[in-house]
């Protein structure tokens, strides 16, 4: 079953760390990362803007465009793991393991209940 494991963060924290500390937790993280793709467990993920660039579509019709997400509270979503474990215990672990490498943030685990791989994005191509 997918999984999408959803990673918060207190916002500003991520933004002040240096490249040196941005680096070393990637490098961390991009360890966990490999596991999981050797283990054929990993779909797409992404690491998030700053909510500042952030816009929220809401309303009827065609709606309307607001800025920011307006979250209610401290920590903002970062990025998003999808993943393929056979349960949720097994994703929770997962989760765990991403945690060890960034432990000040938090990881949201919820079910994917439609899953559409799209198709594969060029890096640095703009929408």
């Amino acid at each position: 079953m997918y999984y999408a494991i959803l990673a918060y963060h207190t916002a500003g924290v991520v933004e002040s760390w240096s490249e040196e500390e941005d680096a070393a937790l990637m490098t961390e993280l991009l360890q966990v990362h490999d596991r999981f793709v050797r283990e054929k467990a990993f779909g797409p993920a992404a690491r998030l803007g700053p909510t500042e660039g952030a816009v929220t579509l809401r309303g009827k019709g065609e709606g309307i465009v607001t800025d920011g997400p307006f979250a209610e509270t401290k920590e903002q979503l970062l990025g998003l793991y999808v993943v393929d474990f056979p349960s949720m215990e097994a994703a929770i672990a997962a989760a765990r393991e991403l945690r060890r490498s960034n432990p000040t943030a938090i990881y949201e685990i919820r079910p994917i209940a439609l899953y559409v791989p799209g198709a594969q994005l060029e890096p640095g191509a703009e929408s």
